[in-house]
C-alpha cells in the first residue's frame, strides 16, 4: 500500500492576547453518535439533566484542521459526551479536548475551562492500489477517488504517550461543498482543576455545509508508556490516584468515539467565532 505519513504538532505563538471573541477558520467533521447515558452521565455535573431517550444520549465527535487561530495552525479533536438540557434550549458537553498545540491547551483550560490535553495528530493518506499516492494539500477530509486518510491520535502526558483513537476519513465524493449556513453551538464546560465553575459559551459558525459518510474510529491496540514514568508513578500513591481517575475518564472518553455514530456533517470554508464564557448559577 502506497502511503505518506506526516505527525502535525504545532508550537506557534499565541494570538489568544487580542480578548474574545477568538476566531478560527478552517474545517472540520462533525459527527454525531448514540452514546449510552450511563457513559455520558458520568461527565455530567450533578446540576444539569442529560438529554436522553431509551437509554441514549447524542454525543460525537467534531474534528478540525484550523488553517488560521489566535493559535496558529492546529488540529483539534473534541469528544462530546452528550447534550444536557438548558431551557429552552440544549447544549453540548465535552468530555475531552485533545489539540496539538500547548497554547489552544492553556488557552482551552484556563479560559474556557474545557478539559483539553496536548496531542499528536499522525495523518496517513492511503488507498487499496499500489500506485504512488497523491500528497493532497488542501483537507485531510477531501481525497482522491479510493483513497481515505488515516489519524492516529496520541495524548501526551509528562513522560507517556497514550494513543486514543484511530480515525478512518473516507473519499468525501464529489468537490461540491453544501449550502452556506450559520449556526449557533452552545456548551457548557468547567468544573475542572484548572477553571472550577460551571460556565457557558457559544460557537457562531459560518460554512459550507454536507452530510458525508461517517469516519471509522478504531481502539488504539498499543499503548506507549515511558518507564522512568512509570516508575515515579508507583513511588506516589497520590499520583497514582490522579492517573486512575485521569484514565477512567480517558477511557470513556474513548467509549464516546467508538460508539455507534448516525450522521456526519463536513465543515468547509469554516469560520467560527468563540464567545466569552459567561458563569452559570448554580
Amino acid at each position: 500500500m502506497g502511503e505518506s505519513a506526516t505527525t502535525s504538532y504545532s508550537s506557534s505563538p499565541s494570538g489568544y492576547g487580542i480578548g474574545p471573541p477568538w476566531l478560527f477558520r478552517g474545517r472540520a467533521l462533525y459527527q454525531l453518535h448514540l452514546v449510552k447515558a450511563e457513559i455520558a452521565r458520568a461527565f455530567i455535573p450533578k446540576e444539569l439533566k442529560l438529554v436522553e431517550a431509551f437509554g441514549y444520549t447524542l454525543g460525537g465527535l467534531f474534528l478540525a484542521h484550523y488553517d488560521d487561530s489566535p493559535a496558529g495552525v492546529f488540529d483539534e479533536l473534541v469528544v462530546i459526551a452528550g447534550i444536557v438540557w438548558n431551557p429552552p434550549t440544549s447544549c453540548a458537553w465535552a468530555s475531552r479536548v485533545l489539540v496539538n498545540s500547548h497554547e489552544a491547551c492553556r488557552h482551552g483550560r484556563k479560559e474556557i475551562g474545557l478539559p483539553s490535553h496536548v496531542a499528536i495528530f499522525s495523518k496517513r493518506d492511503a488507498k487499496a492500489s499500489d500506485q504512488p499516492l497523491y500528497k493532497h494539500r488542501t483537507s485531510f477530509i477531501h481525497s482522491k477517488p479510493k483513497e481515505h486518510s488515516e489519524i492516529q491520535v496520541l495524548e501526551m502526558e509528562d513522560y507517556s504517550q497514550t494513543s486514543i483513537c484511530n480515525i478512518s476519513l473516507p473519499f468525501a465524493g464529489d468537490r461540491w461543498m453544501g449550502p452556506k449556513i450559520r449556526i449557533s453551538l452552545p456548551s457548557f464546560s468547567g468544573q475542572t482543576t484548572h477553571n472550577p465553575q460551571l460556565l457557558k459559551y457559544s460557537c457562531q459558525i459560518e460554512c459550507r455545509v454536507r452530510a458525508v459518510k461517517s469516519a471509522k474510529v478504531s481502539r488504539p491496540r498499543i499503548i506507549q508508556l515511558d518507564e522512568f514514568s512509570n516508575d515515579i508513578r508507583a513511588k506516589e500513591k497520590n499520583v497514582d490516584d490522579r492517573l486512575s481517575t485521569e484514565n477512567e475518564e480517558r477511557d470513556r472518553s474513548i467509549a464516546v468515539l467508538l460508539s455507534k455514530p448516525i450522521m456526519a456533517l463536513e465543515f468547509n470554508l469554516l469560520k467560527m467565532q468563540v464567545e466569552a464564557p459567561t458563569v452559570v448559577a448554580t
